[in-house]
């Protein structure tokens, strides 16, 4: 009989086995051992985070849209919490990623404004490849590596195009997508012609082109990670491109929508891509039977720009780039089977600041020991009283425009005239001005936004100033909510 010394280790407590122990004894431990680390795995859910880009609010089934169809994303809100109050930290997509996956505003680190080339100030302190989210700080995917997670992300990134921003560098386990901001969705020819930060990438500098459509190969290289993965904790960081320009729908599409025109009809085509993409990650953890163990969230990174892409924030005024409600507050779903009551909503405020604090919670952790996240543990809003606002306070800044939101009341600054006020209770479309007629409110809010602005770092990359027109004549052209059946 052959016999052999053993030594393991499992969750952190090492046990040796001194002397000999025959290969039976072994394969019993052995056994125990990997039964053993799969049930600490289970006590930790998995995390799929769906992103959308520059999608419309009022674009979705469960917004009650006529025209799009989006039924795998509908089938999620039904299993679990819809958020009616989500927002996000910036009203485009760059400051919007960089506070949602550090968990603080953006402001607050230099991150105040896109970080698109060609249209920034030559006097920035960053330009080019070297705009992205400071080195220094800890992002979503290092957290939940500290709680033991295996992370990825798929699809744009937008954090950077310089190496040391690279999603591998900044707390991910894996990356499939591109570094920049936007993309063709189709395969480029010529892959050494094309800017670095648009090629698809597979690792650190694996190169190589997609086949087919870009949605469709996101949804694929995701259920494959988590098919990897599925014996210990992951999280996948799925970040569409869809539905941003440049506007070209999955072929298979082509006919569907046939009522719509124009960039509308390509829209609905992309989204409906997107949500089929959504189901098939979905499937793959009903297929591994992990979908009862996993936090499935959905959101978008701004309001649609309804003058770009054809989409619609129904029933909001404003767009993409401006603080009106329809640049700045997203869909928002939150299911995890047993854990939240399903076809429920959730009608206070939140942010996607709250990820990391509600993810760190789920996965074991306590975010009241993480230093500076401005976030809040949404779980035990969503699990308990509804009437309890988990912020009181809400801030946006960009340049000299800024919006705060206290309670129900909002005020808006603008660089070209007077502040305006709204009680978004009674008037979410924000088209009834109360500033004249409140002045002490104006006030108060002008001062606590002030406060707020003076513990914010100076932009490390600004944009033209002529930027700062465009934004003001964008907010006067959507300052009407579009209409429901646009």
């Amino acid at each position: 009989m052959r016999f052999h010394r053993l030594s393991f280790n499992a969750s952190g407590l090492q046990a040796v086995v001194g002397g000999w122990l025959p290969v039976a004894v072994i394969a019993f431990f052995s056994l125990f051992l990997v039964s053993t680390s799969r049930c600490l795995a289970a006590e930790k859910p998995n995390i799929v985070l769906l992103f959308a880009d520059d999608a419309g609010y009022g674009d979705f089934g469960f917004h009650n849209s006529r025209h799009f169809r989006t039924p795998h994303l509908d089938a999620l809100a039904k299993s679990g919490v819809r958020l009616t109050q989500f927002y996000v930290t910036g009203a485009t997509c760059g400051p919007s990623r960089a506070g949602m996956l550090s968990g603080r505003y953006q402001q607050r680190f230099g991150y105040e404004e896109i970080n698109v080339p060609g249209i920034m100030s030559e006097h920035s302190k960053l330009l080019g490849d070297e705009m992205g989210l400071p080195t220094e700080l800890p992002t979503m995917g290092n957290y939940l590596q500290q709680q033991g997670y295996r992370t990825a992300v798929f699809g744009k990134w937008h954090m950077g195009v310089a190496d040391r921003y690279h999603p591998l560098k900044r707390g991910f386990d894996e990356f499939y997508g591109f570094r920049g901001g936007a993309r063709s969705f189709y395969a480029y020819e010529n892959r050494d012609s094309t800017a670095r930060e648009n090629r698809i990438e597979r690792g650190f500098e694996g190169y190589q082109e997609h086949q087919g459509y870009l949605t469709n190969a996101i949804a694929d290289e995701a259920c494959d990670f988590i098919q990897r993965s599925k014996e210990a904790p992951f999280f996948a960081y799925v970040s569409f491109n869809a539905v941003h320009t440049p506007m070209q729908a999955d072929p298979q599409d082509k006919a569907a929508f046939p009522d719509l025109q124009g960039e509308r009809r390509t829209a609905a085509q992309m989204m409906l891509s997107m949500d089929r993409a959504c189901g098939q990650i979905i499937d793959k953890l009903n297929e591994l039977k992990l979908a009862d163990n996993t936090i499935v969230v959905f959101t978008n990174d701004n309001g649609g720009p309804m003058d770009k892409n054809g989409s619609s924030n129904y029933p909001f005024a404003g767009v993409k780039g401006t603080q009106l409600e329809g640049g700045l507050r997203v869909p928002g779903l939150v299911a995890w089977p047993g854990k939240l009551n399903p076809g429920t909503i959730y009608q206070q405020p939140l942010s996607t600041l709250d990820l990391i604090p509600t993810f760190v919670a789920a996965a074991g952790g306590d975010p009241a020991t993480i230093e500076n996240l401005d976030g809040v543990n949404m779980l035990p809003y969503l699990q308990g009283d509804g009437e309890v606002r988990p912020h009181p306070t809400l801030h946006w800044k960009m340049e000299t425009r800024s919006a705060i939101r206290e309670g129900d009341w909002k005020l808006i600054r603008y660089p070209d005239r007077p502040a305006e006020l709204f009680d978004l209770s009674k008037d979410p479309g924000e088209q009834n001005d109360l500033a004249a007629a409140n002045p002490e409110v104006v006030k108060q809010l002008f001062r606590k936004q002030f406060a707020w602005e003076l513990e914010l770092q100076r932009p490390l990359f600004m944009l033209r100033r002529a930027e700062e027109g465009w934004s003001a004549r964008r907010a006067d052209q959507f300052r009407q909510p579009p209409a429901e059946d646009y």
